[in-house]
């Protein structure tokens, strides 16, 4: 039972398809929703664009340094620049903030906004094509999680070898300082982001106002630099350098690091104030400084091992590497909080088991911690950046998460375009080709790179999509034997009547049920065993829907099945939590009357056996059981009172 999204908007927003019509501009209501737009492009900058943003510290020097370095030259050097420009240029401002930003769930974007709204229209045709569909949106959502743990490691990495610049007296320090300055952002997410994210925005604006200004000086000595925005010296570039210069193409790839938060993140800001930041300040900053280190490397090819902080002046290193590493710390947070984000998303949408998950704002949707999942990325991090000590290291690790994702994402968005959107092929072949172009030769650039590090990348995903696709198909397998073992319903009701009547004492059952159908295993045991009912006996089944929120009014449905049976269907989106406590509250609107002090809640917990008939192998059946007996538990996990809850065990058969 899962409710069929569109490629809905918000209010103040356009349909996706459609054409936008005017806004506003003049009278309080244009003034507010311009100040209002204002504001949330500001927190923008921090949350949005603090990866991309960040993207200066490494991007071309992994270019003319490190391993797969190319010749430093005057064509590499245009060369390079050119196609960082038309990355930005088609990549993010054309594929992203143009187009693919459109195609939203309810508001909601990224990769798992994307897979509900295909699994919903897809739900039930059985085609290969369809399952093929889902499993590669799983896959990028496996991807992501190896790019949160790679974004924070190069990220601060990258910051702290900026005192290389100054000092070789600093090198021994790097690793030291970039483990205490993770471990200590990491410590810090049990607090909540709500505060520190206040500032992000003005930090964000300090940092992109001094990346533009150092490179406009730099541009002024050297203005012919302008030149590389014609795409020819591109064309140059591949015809003179050929396989390298495509294995140079995998380090370009890194400038645009960052360009899916900017779908990912579209739910909690719109469209209209990230498009306001990228066009107005991110991407005249990101270009300035780009230029400005090509131009710095014409007059100075020995800044090579480290051209960004080559702009800045020596008597502000110092600061300039603080300011860097408070930029790269926004970057990681950005990405952590976005980890977190994806992770509930997959247990609600049934891909993940149930976690621990805190809600550290009151107020502010989405601001949560996972404490399990953020000591694994601390441990992962920190470990990372022991083994591969520098970013250039990282560099070819990083990129395969992000290329592949991104040619995931276009291969869907083509599916939402000539598919649920209906455009014709004319009109949506030839975008999709002009972004399958840049995503292939990005993609095939960096699989070069594989022994350099992607090796981890891909394998991080791989065993996150295993468990995940473990844990959906287990579920599933699950559901079936219950089905199986259960019974109708209107069975169980007739034997209440036609039978002696069962004893019924005072107060309210509530047996949880995975399935809104039928009669939940727990009541049969307990009817089996105890021969007695509560007065009032409700049958609560929660649904995760394939949109990520359902407001409050819509998310309960109460149906009398008569003999004090109620049957309870509680609806929550994929980026809600739900709590008993809140479902009791907004039933008794319904006519229920429910008191937390005489009402107990009956939950199952199987205990699984790997020797069923499921088609599941062996070895994720064991996988699944293990999975399971380690989920967070019902009681906590649905905000239960302990002392109301009575667990009644049943054997499974997998």
């Amino acid at each position: 039972m899962s409710e069929t999204p569109t490629a809905a908007t918000r209010a103040d927003e356009a349909p996706a398809p459609g054409p936008q019509p005017a806004h506003p501009e003049n009278g309080e209501g244009g003034h507010q929703a311009q100040g209002r737009n204002l504001a949330l492009a500001l927190a923008a900058l921090g949350v949005v664009y603090g990866d991309i943003g960040t993207s200066p510290l490494y991007a071309v020097k992994e270019c003319f340094h490190g391993p797969h370095a190319i010749a430093l030259n005057t064509v590499n050097v245009m060369g390079v620049l050119s196609l960082i420009v038309w990355s930005l240029i088609i990549v993010v401002s054309l594929k992203y903030v143009m187009f693919v930003m459109r195609a939203d769930n309810k508001g909601e974007g990224g990769i798992f906004a994307l897979l509900a709204l295909v699994k919903s229209s897809v739900e039930g045709t059985g085609k290969k094509s369809h399952a093929l569909l889902i499993s590669a949106a799983l896959f990028g959502a496996a991807l992501l999680y190896g790019d949160g743990i790679i974004t924070p490691a190069i990220s601060v990495l990258s910051a702290m070898e900026g005192l290389n610049v100054a000092t070789n007296a600093a090198e021994p320090f790097i690793l030291p300082a970039t483990c205490l300055t993770l471990m200590a952002l990491f410590m810090m997410q049990k607090h909540g982001t709500e505060r520190i994210g206040k500032v992000f925005g003005p930090l964000m604006v300090v940092w992109f106002a001094v990346i533009a200004a150092l490179g406009a000086v730099s541009i002024a000595q050297q203005p012919g630099i302008l030149a590389a925005v014609n795409p020819a010296y591109a064309v140059r570039f591949f015809i003179e350098n050929q396989m390298h210069g495509l294995v140079v193409l995998g380090s370009v790839v890194l400038s645009i690091t960052g360009g899916e938060a900017l779908y990912a993140d579209m739910g909690h800001f719109g469209r209209r104030p990230i498009r306001l930041s990228w066009y107005a300040m991110v991407l005249p900053a990101l270009l300035l400084n780009y230029f400005g280190q090509g131009a710095l490397l014409l007059a100075r090819p020995d800044m090579a091992f480290n051209p960004f902080f080559g702009l800045v002046p020596e008597a502000l290193l110092y600061p300039m590497v603080a300011l860097a590493t408070m930029a790269t710390v926004i970057a990681s947070q950005a990405m952590i909080s976005g980890v977190y984000s994806l992770t509930q998303q997959a247990v609600q949408l049934g891909y993940c088991p149930r976690i621990r998950i805190i809600n550290t704002s009151a107020e502010t949707k989405g601001q949560i911690y996972l404490p399990g999942v953020n000591n694994a990325m601390m441990v992962a991090c920190i470990g990372l950046v022991l083994a591969f000590k520098s970013s250039s290291g990282l560099a070819g690790a990083y990129g395969i998460a992000v290329t592949a994702t991104m040619a995931i994402t276009s291969v869907i968005f083509f599916y939402v375009v000539h598919t649920l959107w209906r455009w014709p092929m004319w009109k949506t072949a030839p975008l999709i080709a002009l972004f399958l172009v840049f995503d292939v030769a990005y993609l095939g650039s960096n699989l070069l790179k594989i022994l350099d590090g992607g090796w981890f990348t891909l394998t991080v995903a791989a065993l996150i999509m295993v468990a995940m696709a473990t844990w959906r198909d287990g579920k599933a397998a699950i559901g079936e034997q219950f089905r199986s073992m259960g019974l109708p319903l209107d069975l169980f009701l007739n034997s209440l009547v036609a039978g002696k009547p069962p004893v019924r004492i005072s107060g309210t059952g509530v047996f949880m049920s995975v399935s809104p159908t039928g009669t939940p295993i727990t009541l049969l045991h307990y009817y089996k065993h105890s021969k007695v009912l509560h007065e009032q006996v409700l049958l609560l089944s929660i649904i995760s829907t394939d949109t990520p929120f359902v407001p409050a009014k819509e998310r309960l449905t109460v149906t009398s099945l008569g003999h004090g049976f109620f049957r309870v269907i509680a609806r929550y989106g994929f980026m809600q939590t739900p709590k008993v406590p809140e479902i009791m509250r907004l039933a008794r609107p319904h006519g229920l009357l429910l008191d937390m002090q005489t009402t107990s809640f009956f939950l199952g917990r199987e205990s699984l056996l790997t020797t069923g008939p499921s088609r599941i192998m062996r070895w994720r059946k064991s996988l699944f059981a293990f999975m399971s007996r380690n989920a967070w538990n019902a009681t906590t996990f649905f905000g239960i009172p302990p002392g109301r809850v009575v667990e009644l065990g049943t054997q499974v058969e997998l």
